[in-house]
């Protein structure tokens, strides 16, 4: 290990991912030791929090900061038994201001951790003071007060999760961080109306689980990717003229969800609701989608009487789409709608799809089912493919234990019906990972 050129130490050392695991190989070898000021990181896990602890922690941390040349990188995470909140256990700020002064000056990334709280409540206020050039900073777990925030042009990568923050319309956050490029909220409180104003925005990812939020707004006009997870949406208002790629999950049903004038430019779209057929329903109508996917709940048994998830819809919607992903859960509502309409609702719905017929751009479609009624499931493939003119490719992963004979039956039964099609067979069971099995024209 001696015999190692210092550059190659360096960088195993770099690639560890705790700073214990570096004090452990730095006492086993000395060369490790040597090169050890060379690091640019330091990754602290601290648990079983106490007094003792607290005193040791404050030790540790201000002695690597002390013995490295340049500090870029923190990370800070802190857990243990929760404990009274009465000030006793928690860092106070004068070794806060003395740790982060110490980095000033190189510190690019910060993350911070804090499951019991233990950072003082204006840390949010210090990080701004003192680390001019930060680049990425991460919070979870804090409670944040943002009075007198100090501007961070440099930031551009900002995620909260899991925390508090005083700042209900998110005023103090846009007025600082005016350059932001990449944002994550996952689990905030405090909000009640927020505005997502930042005009350098490219990214954005939204995660609430909390009830109650009256609003959201966007005002983004720089924005690529959306991101939006929620369990019961608020009404959003959207300003995104550059956006081109949302990833929609909404896990409870609403009436009214967005408000906004036209997507504009998006291409790529994922959508997954509790009834895909109710969130299309309230989705406005966007013509320049190209690659679609759809999903919702898998549960078998469900009822899907509100849902009317058909095909005809999807294409009213997105009227240009050229892929389409059909995924487990929006399959079984797709057949449970299918399979409890009379056929007289179903030729009436088939004419209507065939209305369109002629404005139809859709080549692609892949299908994740589970092959539990070969019947039930091949009249459900038939009531989509006798629908799409253009279609060119068609690809399904079978996602079930089926046997052998049960899956060459079926495969064989399509093929023969629409025997031009190029077709593309998968399996996906329990026990297995997903693979291509067969691929290829028919004919």
């Amino acid at each position: 290990m001696d015999g190692l050129p210092q550059p190659l130490l360096l960088q195993i050392l770099s690639r560890l991912d705790k700073s214990a695991d570096v004090a452990r190989c730095r006492v086993a070898y000395k060369a490790f030791d040597a090169v050890f000021p060379g690091l640019r990181s330091i990754n602290l896990r601290w648990s079983n929090w106490a007094s003792i602890n607290r005193r040791s922690f404050m030790t540790v941390l201000l002695n690597l900061i002390s013995k490295l040349e340049i500090v870029e990188s923190i990370r800070i995470d802190i857990v243990g038994k929760p404990i009274p909140d009465d000030g006793s256990y928690r860092l106070n700020e004068d070794f806060v201001v003395e740790w982060l002064s110490r980095v000033s000056g190189s510190l690019k990334s910060l993350s911070i951790y804090d499951l019991d709280f233990q950072f003082p409540r204006n840390l949010l206020f210090l990080i701004s003071d003192s680390c001019h050039n930060l680049v990425n900073l991460q919070l979870r777990d804090v409670w944040l007060c943002v009075g007198n925030l100090n501007h961070m042009p440099k930031l551009t990568s900002l995620t909260l999760e899991d925390l508090y923050l005083e700042d209900e319309h998110l005023n103090e956050m846009n007025k600082c961080f005016p350059n932001l490029q990449v944002l994550k909220l996952s689990g905030v409180g405090g909000l009640q109306h927020p505005m997502i104003h930042f005009l350098n925005l490219k990214i954005f990812f939204w995660q609430d689980f909390l009830k109650g939020l009256p609003s959201l707004t966007l005002i983004t006009p720089n924005l690529i990717t959306l991101k939006f997870v929620c369990d019961n949406p608020p009404p959003v208002y959207i300003e995104a003229p550059m956006l081109s790629h949302f990833h929609l999950n909404a896990y409870s049903n609403a009436d009214t969800f967005f408000m906004v004038k036209k997507f504009e430019n998006l291409k790529t779209i994922w959508l997954r609701a509790f009834h895909i057929g109710v969130l299309l329903s309230i989705f406005p109508i966007t013509e320049t989608v190209e690659t679609l996917t759809l999903d919702s709940e898998p549960h078998p048994s469900r009822e899907f009487r509100d849902s009317e998830f058909t095909l005809g819809k999807v294409l009213a919607v997105f009227p240009n789409v050229t892929s389409m992903r059909i995924n487990l859960g929006a399959w079984l509502e797709l057949e449970a709608w299918l399979d409890r309409k009379s056929c007289k609702k179903r030729k009436k719905a088939k004419t209507t799809c065939q209305f369109r017929r002629e404005g139809l751009k859709l080549k692609s479609i892949c299908v994740d089912l589970k092959l539990v009624d070969p019947s039930v499931t091949f009249s459900a493939v038939a009531c989509v493919l006798d629908q799409c003119a253009g279609l060119s490719n068609f690809s399904l992963i079978i996602n079930s234990d089926v046997t052998s004979p049960v899956f060459e039956s079926f495969r064989s039964k399509c093929m023969a019906r629409w025997p031009g099609l190029e077709w593309r067979w998968g399996i996906r069971t329990k026990y297995t990972k997903f693979s291509w099995i067969t691929e290829g024209s028919s004919v």
